[in-house]
């Protein structure tokens, strides 16, 4: 049972990770119907630069460990997010009106734009986060000792879809999201602004990527360039898991994907890891293709 609870924290601190890259998938489709293929990559810059100015800047030294790795992933979530109500800018807003193949291939050349990037500023090597940044502390929780790095990957998990359930459950702004999401043409005739709401879901949603980009790298201790498109995957298998364009099932698919995960790997092989994520993906579309919660954030949110 020790055995069995410690891969299933495990689990929890890497699905919370992966609902927080599903939840950039799933808001984009709730107010685009669009398949965002560049998110991985916006994961995957998130991470290189939150290692850049963790070597750069060492705002862990000046702050503390546990300030300085918050600041860490607020000033990657502004960054990133930036980086995304740019992309949305250039690469959707001139290709909206056009059919959605049109909008498909220009999600599929920012994703190679974007990993081809990352790989000529950084270098097509793995690289190494600092690993002295939080104190290897362990917690004993129920007569079991985990490692507090753990503990605030999936607290910090947690808080952010906490905050952005509560925005778009609980604000006027939140309430034009769920607007949009139904209707462009209704939207417009009720005063919201669509492509305001529009670029902020592509500043929301990348910027929750980085966040992700951050904390995989603290968790795992090294990035590389590719490591967007398999992330990328299983979070959008955790999205489709908890049903495609709703913000709690991106969550809960995240949480339930990663602990199915640690699970099989645990107790059947590491081999299929990643082999359980399209079992489930596989066994998902067959038996309830809407996703555990169903499909559009604006009938269940």
């Amino acid at each position: 049972m020790e055995f069995f609870f410690e891969q299933l924290i495990n689990g929890l601190a890497v699905g919370g990770i992966y609902a927080l890259i599903a939840l950039g998938y799933t808001m984009v489709y709730g107010v685009m119907r669009l398949i965002n293929f560049a998110h991985g990559d916006l994961f995957t810059i998130g991470s290189y630069l939150g290692m850049t100015i963790l070597a750069s800047y060492a705002v862990a030294e000046y702050l503390g460990p546990f300030i300085g790795v918050l600041v860490l992933i607020m000033m990657v979530m502004i960054l990133v997010g930036i980086i995304g109500v740019i992309l949305e800018r250039v690469a959707y807003r001139p290709v909206r009106q056009a059919d959605r193949l049109s909008a498909v291939v220009s999600a599929l050349g920012a994703s190679i734009f974007f990993s081809n990037l990352v790989m000529l500023i950084w270098g097509p090597r793995f690289r190494v986060y600092p690993d002295d940044i939080l104190p290897r502390i362990t917690l004993n929780i129920l007569g079991l000792d985990v490692p507090l790095l753990r503990i605030l990957v999936l607290a910090t998990s947690l808080m952010l879809m906490a905050i952005l359930y509560f925005f778009v459950q609980k604000t006027k702004t939140g309430t034009a999201i769920r607007a949009v999401a139904i209707d462009h043409g209704a939207s417009r005739l009720m005063g919201i602004n669509v492509n305001r709401i529009i670029s902020l879901v592509f500043l929301i949603g990348p910027s929750l990527g980085g966040a992700a980009g951050v904390m995989i790298g603290l968790y795992y201790g090294q990035v590389n360039f590719t490591m967007g498109w398999s992330y990328g995957l299983k979070a959008f298998i955790a999205a489709v898991l908890g049903g495609i364009g709703n913000i709690p099932g991106a969550m809960l698919g995240g949480l339930l994907l990663g602990v199915i995960e640690a699970l099989g790997a645990a107790f059947i092989s590491t081999a299929w890891k990643d082999g359980i994520a399209f079992i489930v993906l596989i066994l998902i579309l067959i038996f309830r293709p809407a996703g555990l919660l169903g499909e559009r954030i604006a009938d269940k949110v």
